[in-house]
């Protein structure tokens, strides 16, 4: 079975596992078969702070994400660079009541904060350019699943934090595709490990009532190579 073939399968079935801790567990299983001098693969974690073009609001969503990556050589400097992030949510804070209204979203007579939660597989397919000093930079395609999605209102009385939650997946277009690009750095020479941070926008609708609405956002990354070190030495082998 070739190298590209094993990393199609695992893409697959990451995508398409129920549960996020089992799509992490196959890229943990698969890491030290799929590392290569031609392939690199490993897990990508970081933070990302997203928010949705075309509200009243522009409270950006802090989340933490989770997934893993395949770095692709195509020539000596270029790469392909694709993966899933199987743990990443985008939306919006502080939704303002005339979004709410717009929504049809339930508008409680408390005080508190509202929002948009959109638990989203994220797939990029960015080409990436390594220059010498270990600095990098890559653009292309993302592509978005959305799964899950809800409004939540939070309040706080006498100490007591409530959350209330409304689902709201009917409402949202659950594919997105927009452009990705960023820049990056390998820490140490060797190990694969890379720091980077790239910005995306969305092309499509969050709303299928609402034109104009566009996810995008900032999202700082941490790239681990998963066995590398184990298949550079049983090539040298």
């Amino acid at each position: 079975m070739s190298i590209v073939y094993k990393a199609i399968i695992t893409l697959c079935l990451s995508i398409f596992s129920l549960n996020s801790n089992a799509q992490v567990l196959i890229s943990l299983l698969f890491g030290d078969k799929l590392n290569s001098p031609g392939l690199e693969f490993g897990l990508e974690g970081g933070m990302n702070f997203s928010s949705i073009q075309g509200m009243n609001s522009t409270s950006y969503s802090r989340a933490i994400n989770l997934g893993f990556y395949f770095d692709i050589r195509l020539k000596e400097s270029l790469d392909l660079y694709t993966g899933v992030l199987v743990r990443s949510r985008q939306g919006i804070n502080k939704l303002k009541t005339d979004d709410l209204i717009s929504l049809g979203a339930e508008v409680y007579s408390e005080s508190g904060d509202y929002k948009q939660v959109l638990n989203t597989f994220l797939v990029p397919a960015l080409i990436k350019y390594k220059f010498p000093n270990h600095f990098y930079i890559e653009a292309g395609p993302q592509f978005g699943l959305t799964t899950k999605a809800w409004i939540e209102f939070e309040s706080e009385n006498d100490g007591i934090t409530a959350r209330i939650r409304e689902d709201n997946i009917d409402d949202i277009y659950k594919f997105d595709i927009g452009a990705s690009g960023g820049l990056g750095y390998k820490l140490m020479k060797g190990t694969g490990i890379t720091i980077g941070i790239k910005y995306y926008y969305g092309f499509l609708d969050v709303y299928k009532e609402r034109s104009g609405t566009n996810n995008h956002g900032l999202y700082l990354k941490l790239n681990i190579p998963v066995g590398a070190a184990k298949a550079k030495n049983k090539n040298e082998l």
